[in-house]
């Protein structure tokens, strides 16, 4: 039975993808790296900031790891704090009329901005239950981000369905026994195909759609 939907944040309601993708780049030249959108996507989309940190500059320590990832989160908020933050309104809508249809709903992200975004916005007041990376002991494609989710508003593991964009975000939510639809906003949806459904926005789906799903 359906009863609860779990939305990661960036990329699927709120495109802070340009902000990100702004900051790691910043951060990698500090290091003569190049990085492009490509290594973004495949790399470090959609997982912790020291898990993506270490998925480029490899063979630094633990302390240095640390480092690093520390100054890409001062780059993004730099970034954050000096624009507005994107929604997709599409998503908005998705998540208003599932609340109508008495839906939980649960936003859950690996990133530590995570609240900081979704009181800026204004979005915190539709959820149910927010996970972020301060909650979080294992980076995707491990389970625990959607299974703490789901433990939060109270419903089973396959009572829920995800919102995700990211490849790791898609095997999280499948290997967590979920269904899972997945956001392509890139014109690549082979990338997602491992996802129970593929769009390229939340517009083409509704409640309907995802009842079916379910049966």
């Amino acid at each position: 039975m359906f009863k609860a939907a779990i939305f990661d944040l960036d990329g699927v309601i709120v495109n802070t993808v340009p902000l990100h993708f702004k900051a790691w780049k910043k951060l990698f030249s500090d290091y003569g790296i190049e990085f492009s959108f490509d290594d973004y996507k495949a790399k470090v989309d959609g997982i912790p900031r020291y898990d993506g940190t270490k998925a480029i500059l490899t063979g630094l320590s633990d302390a240095e790891i640390k480092k690093a990832g520390d100054k890409k989160q001062r780059y993004f908020l730099e970034l954050l704090e000096k624009g507005e933050i994107d929604i997709y309104n599409s998503s908005l809508d998705l998540i208003k009329e599932l609340k109508r249809h008495n839906k939980k709903i649960a936003i859950a992200s690996s990133s530590r901005n995570c609240k900081k975004i979704l009181q800026k916005t204004g979005i915190i007041k539709l959820a149910d239950a927010i996970v972020d990376g301060n909650d979080l002991k294992r980076g995707k494609p491990d389970p625990q981000i959607f299974q703490l989710a789901a433990d939060r508003i109270g419903c089973g593991y396959q009572e829920c369905v995800v919102f995700e964009d990211a490849v790791l975000g898609v095997e999280a939510a499948i290997n967590g026994k979920m269904l899972c639809v997945g956001i392509d906003r890139y014109g690549t949806a082979e990338r997602l195909k491992k996802a129970t459904i593929v769009v390229d926005d939340l517009s083409k789906i509704d409640h309907m759609t995802l009842e079916k799903l379910f049966k």
